[in-house]
């Protein structure tokens, strides 16, 4: 049995954005944790809520959006109803983000080494030297080449595999006891993408630290997660260890999901694709969300939503693994 500790736990979370006709639900019931040293990898087609439910956790929502229901909790501390100051001092500090695109993460008018050395101060009773040594220590360890060269030097002049090492650094540099990496490699050519891949899971092992690793990408959750959590119109359709998932998917949706990814050595003449769409927040329809695309949809599935049925080392949420679904009614 695991004796690791929970980082994060994440409860019936919700998430509203209020509008003239009510209220638009973008994450609905969603309830997971990560525990130290662990990478829960977080995956869905675009409009799946997985970036939405990041933001919740750390606090950065969008106007009008809001958490409407649940809890979040951070080494046993509630965080989800904290004022703005106090979220201010968790950010960077106990919980770290790696953006979808490093460019835009950081300040062109100022060097990395400033930025880093500026968040290393914000948070730590350290000199300006020793705060500067740490950020070079830090860029070193992320596999920036120099580093006591390149610290002075501006976002512009490094290429985009190196920035997102540097980014990787920022939310690294105070041991933040979670990250949240939101699509860290999409940005990247292939090759760089395996660097950054490997990276996060060498620091994830090294500083004992909990990932949430928000992709659209089964092959980088394969690469990357311990477990991983397939999320479907602001809900968890399926989640479960990795290798249990790809291999023994329970919920048709993540069976397609594995079925239009190409397997190197397999001879198929079509990949799998998934009919439609996801649907929108004001188009979401009765009973399981997935059911207008799936290809296993009966009668139940239309009226009914599913919650979370455990099914061997899974849990999906599919009527499919009911208790008295006869095999009959599943092929209407």
């Amino acid at each position: 049995m695991s004796t690791k500790k929970p980082v994060l736990e994440v409860r019936n979370l919700r998430v509203e954005f209020p509008n003239r006709r009510g209220n638009l639900v973008a994450v609905d019931d969603v309830s997971f944790t990560v525990n130290e040293g662990e990478v829960l990898g977080v995956v869905g087609e675009s409009g799946a809520g997985k970036s939405m439910t990041g933001s919740a956790i750390i606090g950065l929502l969008e106007p009008p959006g809001r958490i409407a229901g649940g809890e979040v909790w951070l080494d046993g501390e509630r965080i989800d109803n904290l004022s703005q100051e106090a979220m201010r001092k968790i950010r960077g500090k106990r919980i770290g983000m790696v953006f979808q695109d490093p460019l835009t993460s950081l300040n062109p008018l100022y060097t990395v080494g400033r930025q880093l050395i500026e968040t290393i101060l914000t948070h730590q009773d350290l000199t300006e030297a020793q705060a500067r040594k740490h950020a070079i220590d830090l860029l070193g360890e992320v596999g920036i080449p120099s580093p006591e060269k390149r610290i002075d030097q501006y976002p512009h002049q490094f290429s985009g595999g190196m920035r997102q090492r540097v980014v990787i650094a920022l939310a690294l540099c105070v041991n933040p006891r979670m990250i949240i990496a939101d699509e860290p490699t999409t940005a990247l050519d292939v090759s760089i993408q395996a660097q950054i891949i490997k990276l996060l899971k060498r620091l994830c092992d090294e500083h004992g630290a909990a990932i949430m690793l928000v992709t659209h990408d089964m092959g980088v959750i394969a690469e990357t997660a311990d477990r991983v959590a397939v999320m479907y119109a602001g809900r968890i359709a399926e989640i479960g260890p990795v290798q249990d998932v790809i291999k023994k998917a329970k919920h048709p949706y993540t069976e397609g999901l594995m079925g239009s990814i190409p397997v190197v050595g397999h001879d198929l003449e079509r990949l799998t694709q998934i009919e439609g769409s996801m649907p929108r927040l004001t188009e979401i329809p009765r009973g399981c969300a997935f059911n207008p695309r799936c290809p296993q949809v009966f009668d139940r599935c239309r009226v009914e939503r599913p919650n979370l049925i455990d099914v061997d080392r899974s849990s999906a949420a599919c009527w499919l693994h009911a208790t008295g679904t006869s095999k009959t009614e599943a092929a209407e």
